[in-house]
């Protein structure tokens, strides 16, 4: 018995149509990755099947009874709350039933011998299903997940808006995994997540009996987890069995037969419409030029998708800067308290070095300590001679307000339309993505307005936070092949080794200079 069934669904952003009667059906105990190039509907996909999104057309429909649990990305979490408060959160059904219980109390004094008894049942339903949910265990259970995500570590009575992105990012899976939902549908929950709770992440994942529904461009993570994939694709969706890789394999082959029988078409079709061009006019042979027209007339034309942009980046080099990129002397980093001991470090012209360890041990604090956008706690940074820094973010401002167009004609006001339209193009965004709103865009279509700005300014560094979170796999190869190419120095804050081996040249562990334990 499929567990959703998704008939017809239609949808779509203004004249941009995401999906065209696309139907998708969910079986008991099925681990589902759902990939996709940037900006197919993948998250789209998510929020019309969990009701956050009222498709144009079509029906979802859940099994009774199906507790969904969904981690978003783009999920907030409110000022004000600890990390214990959202966790304790997924039990907000069980507190909602422990008032239920409280008043029914309260109403069992004035009721009726009738009403006592239907009381009296419905208390003893309420009180059998807290205890059957561990309600009186609720504190031990949100202390043990704290401590398996390493979030006691960091203090389970933080706000969470002081959060890194990858301790955001625990909270919301801790929350998710106390909630014990029938259902877990997961958005990259891989993006800003370090090696060792990806680790974690994955065995959970194996070991899950319910179904799942994964979004994934981090393929031997995908891999590992999943035995279905579904792809959308050219507003549809379609089934293949197996992992991404035998996905590809299957797609290739159905790709170049659908192109074969395409070509094959398309010379009967001309064939046919030469024939007739030179034969309806004669007398003796207009029968059959007719006849030829009605075959053409009713054949059912083959149509190839159309060949979606795939990305070039090429970063502007500009002149060889010093010796030394930058020199640290004692240098303690930090907000309110310290997140590193004193750090003697350095790094020379032509170095391609990776950041890795933990979240929230400062990795993002101290390339923004480099740049001088937060000031040392004590020590200092020295930056070399003819710097022409280019930086990466890890995200945009949530409340951007400008489109593609503007984004990138802000940040170069001297470019012609032409001009600002062709880089977008390069970076694989399409027309209609060009003259959106930056924010209406996919995580992954953000990412490549950001790459665009980066790209098109001239540099001799680049310090780049994260930059491979939602981009798909035709944006990360490209991206590596570039930064590969560039011929100044990079500072890379990443977790994914198979994108950084064979590009860095040395890799940092974080770990050994951090004050945090993790």
């Amino acid at each position: 018995m499929s567990t959703l069934n998704v008939e017809h669904l239609t949808h779509g952003f203004g004249d941009r149509a995401i999906f065209e009667d696309v139907s998708f059906r969910l079986l008991k105990g099925e681990h589902i990755g759902l990939v996709g190039a940037n900006g197919e509907g993948k998250s789209t996909f998510m929020n019309i099947i969990t009701g956050r999104l009222m498709p144009d057309e079509g029906k979802i429909e859940w099994a009774k009874n199906v507790r969904v649990g969904y981690l978003d990305q783009h999920t907030i979490l409110q000022p004000g709350m600890t990390i214990r408060d959202v966790l304790s959160s997924a039990f907000d059904f069980l507190y909602e039933m422990e008032t239920r219980m409280n008043g029914l109390c309260e109403q069992m004094a004035e009721a009726s011998p009738e009403e006592l008894e239907e009381y009296m049942e419905e208390f003893g339903t309420l009180q059998e299903l807290l205890t059957q949910h561990d309600f009186y265990m609720i504190d031990s259970k949100v202390e043990e997940v704290g401590r398996a995500l390493g979030l006691a570590e960091i203090g389970l009575d933080r706000d969470v808006t002081e959060l890194s992105g990858g301790q955001r990012t625990k909270v919301l899976l801790g929350k998710l995994l106390l909630e014990k939902p029938d259902i877990l549908l997961l958005d990259e929950p891989t993006n800003y997540l370090d090696a060792e709770h990806i680790a974690w992440l994955k065995r959970y994942l194996t070991e899950y009996e319910n179904a799942f529904i994964l979004i994934s461009h981090d393929i031997p993570f995908l891999n590992s987890v999943i035995n279905l994939i579904y792809h959308m694709d050219n507003r549809q969706l379609t089934r293949y069995v197996g992992d991404y890789n035998k996905f590809q394999e299957v797609y290739a082959m159905k790709k170049a037969q659908l192109e074969a029988a395409y070509n094959k078409q398309q010379k009967e079709i001309a064939d046919l419409k030469d024939f007739v061009a030179r034969n309806k006019a004669r007398v003796s042979t207009r029968n059959m030029a007719m006849s030829r027209q009605k075959k053409l007339d009713k054949m059912d034309v083959i149509e190839l998708a159309g060949k979606k942009p795939k990305p070039e980046f090429h970063f502007r080099e500009a002149r060889t800067p010093g010796r030394y990129i930058f020199q640290t002397r004692d240098l303690v980093i930090g907000y309110d308290e310290p997140l590193s001991s004193a750090l003697n470090l350095e790094m020379e012209r032509g170095q391609k070095i990776v950041l890795t360890g933990a979240n929230g041990i400062g990795k993002t604090t101290l390339l923004k300590s480099i740049l001088g956008l937060i000031p040392p706690l004590s020590g200092s940074v020295e930056q070399g001679d003819y710097l022409q820094i280019g930086y990466f973010e890890q995200e945009m401002d949530p409340d951007i307000a400008t489109t593609c167009i503007e984004e990138i004609w802000n940040t170069f006001p001297g470019f012609t339309q032409y001009e600002v339209r062709s880089a977008l193009a390069k970076c694989g965004l399409t027309t209609k993505h060009i003259e959106s709103k930056v924010k209406v865009l996919s995580g992954g279509e953000q990412a490549k307005v950001r790459l665009c700005k980066l790209i098109n300014q001239e540099s001799n560094v680049l310090l780049l936070d994260e930059p491979t979170n939602h981009l798909d796999v035709d944006a990360k190869a490209e991206l590596k092949r570039a930064l590969r190419e560039y011929r100044g120095s990079i500072l890379m804050v990443c977790h994914e080794p198979e994108f950084y081996e064979g590009l860095a040249t040395e890799v940092w562990d974080c770990t050994k200079w951090t004050t945090r334990v993790f």
